[in-house]
């Protein structure tokens, strides 16, 4: 889960929240209405803002949490986010985005799903731009969004993956009209995510387990 954390998402934030922590639950009963199953859930939190507004607090990376084993925890890291900072408009989401990429996914499993979902009302700061990179900044980004497309072909497991974007048109709109697997539902930047529906994240996941 990619969660933009800036002061624009407001109480927005507070609506993500909720639904990241009763995603699970939610997840588990649909499953059972359709006769799915699933054996092994790890859910992992990237909150982010802006590199060079932000500093230290850009990025907070929850690692992998064993759901439902870990699930106090993972409430705790996902109740604790605020929403603050973030300087200009655009923000480092495409970041996030390759953080969660590189994530170390589970291989067991005869019908795996390795699904990314943001959150975000904000475009995207160009990866690597300039001014964003400094101390805090992650290793091993992609140097442009060639490249970070070209992990998403290349290092995603093709069977596997999946893409849910809540997040506006602009930039992140050049990722769901090129790359395959990816389902977008536009929000209108700087407004919120009023327009999401919640339930449209456990239905894509549910439908994606064949």
């Amino acid at each position: 889960m990619c969660i933009d954390c800036t002061g624009s998402m407001g109480g927005l934030l507070d609506t993500v929240k909720v639904n990241a922590l009763k995603f699970y639950p939610d997840l588990t009963a649909k499953c059972k209405e359709t006769g799915r199953d699933i054996s092994e859930l790890r859910i992992r939190v990237i909150g982010f803002r802006d590199f060079y507004a932000d500093g230290p607090m850009a990025i907070q990376d929850s690692g992998f949490f064993n759901i439902p084993s870990q699930e106090d925890v993972f409430k705790k890291i996902v109740s604790d986010l605020q929403p603050m900072g973030g300087g200009d408009d655009p923000e480092n989401g495409l970041e996030a985005l390759a953080m969660a990429m590189n994530s170390e996914w589970t291989k067991g499993g005869d019908r795996r799903r390795h699904i990314i979902v943001v959150w975000s009302d904000a475009p995207t700061h160009p990866l690597r731009l300039e001014k964003c990179v400094n101390d805090y900044y992650p290793q091993d980004m992609p140097k442009d969004f060639n490249e970070l497309t070209d992990r998403w072909e290349e290092r995603m497991d093709p069977l596997a993956k999946r893409l849910i974007l809540f997040t506006p048109d602009s930039s992140w709109s050049d990722i769901s009209n090129h790359w395959n697997l990816v389902i977008h539902h536009p929000a209108r930047a700087g407004v919120g995510l009023t327009d999401i529906d919640y339930d449209t994240i456990i239905n894509t996941v549910v439908k994606s387990i064949q």
